[in-house]
């Protein structure tokens, strides 16, 4: 048997900062790296990973490099979402880091879902006609060849997060909307956008067992929901949602199910512990399925980094590890 850990990690921002402002790349990876070596992983979704500029050369995860350093994943393969070439995206690029060969690669964003068109109510000035919600990120999905050479499929996520979509006229900054109903709104549109998102995703993957009923999927990354919120369950396929007893080879499931419920958490919020960040993997893969982490021991409350506008070296949320022995 060979053991295969595969982890997703949302590293928050992680990039260059400029000459004195805290706390530095330097300081991040002093205390992030540790938590790298930690994971002990074979593959990694990683988050919000931003790129660097580089003097007549593509744009490059060039700090994410730095932090590998010195790990087990120091020489693996960064499959990254990309705008075009070469370049990677200015900021949260998806990142699958892999030690196992990569077959082939791919990013969705509206290809198996188009964006939907939506009237705003209260717009200023008022919406002449429906306007796009198109998805700020996209879906990356790399397959990859594991030692009992069958394929798996990784599909990192990022979706959107509750903040609400802007509203033209209806923001007085960031975070001071001048009407509820406006607010509200965002939030709808916001929820629409992660809804795209959760769509496509589950239909990448009923497309990947159209072809393959026997292929092996793990979606990971930052959900930005519970494994009981609506867009979770929509990548789920649940048969008791789909009442198709048919169906039940294409559900997927949370590995974190077997973590301890007191310690199921990746994000702290106003005191309380979220799960936010999943693993869901193919009915198929729990044949090799050994069991879960999750690295919450020192996550802080991120938001108390808004109320007083400190920011914190290590990430606002916790990586999750799943191990997997494989023939």
């Amino acid at each position: 048997m060979a053991e295969l850990r595969v982890a997703t990690f949302n590293l928050e921002n992680f990039d260059e900062t400029a000459a004195g402002e805290r706390p530095s790349l330097g300081e991040r990876i002093t205390l992030m790296r540790p938590q790298i070596a930690r994971l002990r992983a074979d593959v990694v979704c990683f988050q919000e990973v931003n790129g660097q500029e580089r003097p007549g050369r593509p744009r490059a995860l060039l700090a994410l490099r730095e932090l590998l350093t010195g790990t087990a994943l120091e020489r693996a393969e960064l499959v990254s979402t990309r705008p075009q070439g070469d370049e990677v995206y200015d900021e949260r690029n998806l990142v699958v880091a892999t030690a196992l060969p990569v077959v082939a690669r791919e990013q969705l964003k509206h290809q198996l879902v188009a964006a939907p068109r939506y009237q705003r109510l209260t717009a200023v000035p008022a919406d002449a006609a429906p306007v796009e919600v198109s998805v700020e990120r996209p879906i990356l999905h790399v397959e990859l060849s594991t030692p009992d050479g069958l394929p798996l499929h990784m599909i990192n996520v990022h979706l959107k997060s509750k903040i609400p979509t802007p509203i033209p006229g209806q923001t007085v900054d960031a975070y001071t909307w001048r009407a509820a109903d406006a607010w509200a709104e965002g939030v709808f549109l916001s929820s629409m956008k992660r809804m795209a998102q959760a769509v496509e995703v589950r239909r990448l993957v009923d497309r990947i067992l159209d072809a393959d009923p026997a292929a092996r999927v793990i979606v990971a990354g930052d959900f930005n929901a519970t494994p009981d919120d609506v867009p979770v369950l929509a990548i789920r396929g649940n048969v008791e949602d789909t009442g198709n007893g048919d169906l039940a080879g294409r559900v997927l499931v949370p590995i974190e199910n077997t973590v301890p419920l007191s310690n199921r958490y990746t994000l702290f919020h106003q005191g309380r512990g979220e799960m936010l960040d999943h693993l869901l993997v193919t009915r198929n893969l729990l044949a090799y399925y050994r069991g879960s982490e999750i690295h919450n021991e020192v996550l802080h409350d991120e938001s108390a980094s808004f109320a007083t506008d400190r920011k914190y070296p290590e990430s606002d949320h916790a990586p999750v590890v799943a191990t997997f022995d494989l023939p």
